[in-house]
């Protein structure tokens, strides 16, 4: 391989940067609220979803000066911009009433089932059903219903510090792993399903059952060692609609337009037109919606845009450094190296490199998708899920240490279940 050029050694730099800005964000908050004279500007920087597409404005910048135009703007138009767009379209889709009744019903409806008070029973359904539910309606859309839904039932209830940063841990490592019982919903198998011909059947028995339970356990595990805490709750309060249900009719026609960009997810201008059309269907009917998440799905999709055009600069060195390993290093590679890269990139990376054993493939994947939990940049629909409940953390502000620390038992356990069984 060639050296890498002068414009590859500042994008590993601005990458790196990018990666410990992402764990200043909460000392970007504290100074927006101790100096309060650039607020603005310290709250800009504090915003988790704002990182990346920040650094990678300053590496367009020095492209522009250092390249030419030209050059500039042939990379930005090389680069795949689908799974933004795809998540920005699919989080406002899925966090509309329609959507959000359907699912609590459901939500409510299992968890009447278990012999537990309610508190536990919602958090374990929220935690296993939903992020299995993302590998049908993927894993964007799981992560926003079960993000708002906990907002709204158990973090509404003044949970503790630590029972916050564990519920989110698990909940991200669930999303990433829960996605994986077909290859459609969880982006690391989408990248490379059809390139390596992986079929449901081959996902669902290499993967996905292993995934599930890893999913059940996980969710047992947080209730359990909670359950001092989650007994002590409140009790559910009746349950009375704070609106009029949403005509059955219109339930139906949101849920076919979700279905819709779920099945053209990889055509934009078929999924972002349904989305226009999605737009005007919700303005006309305004008595049937809560207010559209559209700043929080526009933030999401700007800091997965801002991972795609600095993510573009990675691959002289991080493709190699995956090549150099066996199928059970490349496993707990993988597992490492989705914490600072987003786990698509290294599936993707992957399926550009022909000859690969079917053992490595699956090493890959399974370690991409294990370590998906671990930091918000980790896996495509984490900023999602930071967007909707930072506001339930001190000063807005999710630290990404304490993320990373809630998340490592229930990596540990997927980890056991995905290489172990």
């Amino acid at each position: 391989m060639s050296n890498p050029s002068t414009l590859q050694w500042i994008g590993a730099a601005l990458f790196a940067i990018a990666l410990l800005h992402t764990f200043s964000t909460k000392f970007f908050e504290h100074l927006a609220h101790t100096r309060p004279r650039h607020a603005g500007l310290w709250h800009l920087l504090g915003e988790v979803e704002v990182v990346f597409g920040f650094w990678a404005m300053v590496l367009m910048v020095l492209m522009f000066a250092l390249q030419g135009q030209e050059a500039a703007t042939q990379y930005l138009n090389s680069r795949n911009f689908t799974e933004p767009l795809f998540v920005f379209a699919i989080m406002v889709i899925a966090g509309t009433r329609p959507i959000l009744q359907v699912a609590a019903r459901l939500v409510h409806g299992v968890a009447q089932w278990l012999p537990l008070p309610w508190a536990m029973a919602t958090c374990f359904v929220l935690l296993s059903v939903v992020p299995l539910l993302g590998s049908f309606i993927t894993e964007p859309a799981a992560m926003t219903l079960a993000a708002l839904m906990l907002r709204d039932s158990l973090f509404s209830q003044g949970l503790s510090t630590r029972l916050r940063y564990a519920v989110l841990g698990v909940l991200f490592v669930n999303v990433s792993i829960g996605g994986t019982l077909t290859p459609f919903a969880a982006p690391p198998i989408l990248m490379v399903a059809h390139t390596w011909q992986w079929d449901l059947a081959f996902v669902l028995t290499t993967l996905g059952w292993k995934a599930a339970v890893a999913v059940l356990v996980n969710a047992a595990g947080l209730v359990a060692l909670f359950q001092r805490e989650l007994r002590a709750l409140p009790p559910q309060p009746r349950r009375r609609e704070a609106h009029p249900p949403v005509p059955a009719a219109l339930v139906l026609v949101h849920l076919l337009f979700l279905l819709g960009v779920v099945v053209f997810a990889h055509h934009p201008t078929v999924f972002l037109g349904l989305f226009l059309f999605f737009l005007g269907l919700a303005t006309a009917y305004q008595s049937h919606q809560n207010p559209l998440i559209l700043r929080e799905a526009l933030l999401v999709a700007f800091f997965l845009a801002g991972l795609v055009v600095l993510g573009g600069q990675q691959q002289w060195w991080l493709q190699p450094l995956l090549l150099s390993l066996d199928s059970d290093s490349v496993y707990l590679g993988a597992t490492a190296l989705t914490a600072i890269t987003d786990n698509a990139a290294l599936t993707y990376l992957g399926s550009l490199v022909p000859g690969l054993s079917d053992d490595f493939k699956v090493a890959l994947v399974a370690g991409a998708v294990t370590g998906g939990g671990l930091t918000v940049i980790a896996n495509a629909p984490n900023p999602a899920g930071v967007a909707i409940l930072r506001g339930h953390f001190e000063e807005q502000s999710i630290h990404p240490l304490g993320l990373l620390l809630a998340a490592l038992p229930a990596t540990g356990v997927a980890m056991l279940a995905l290489r172990g069984l």
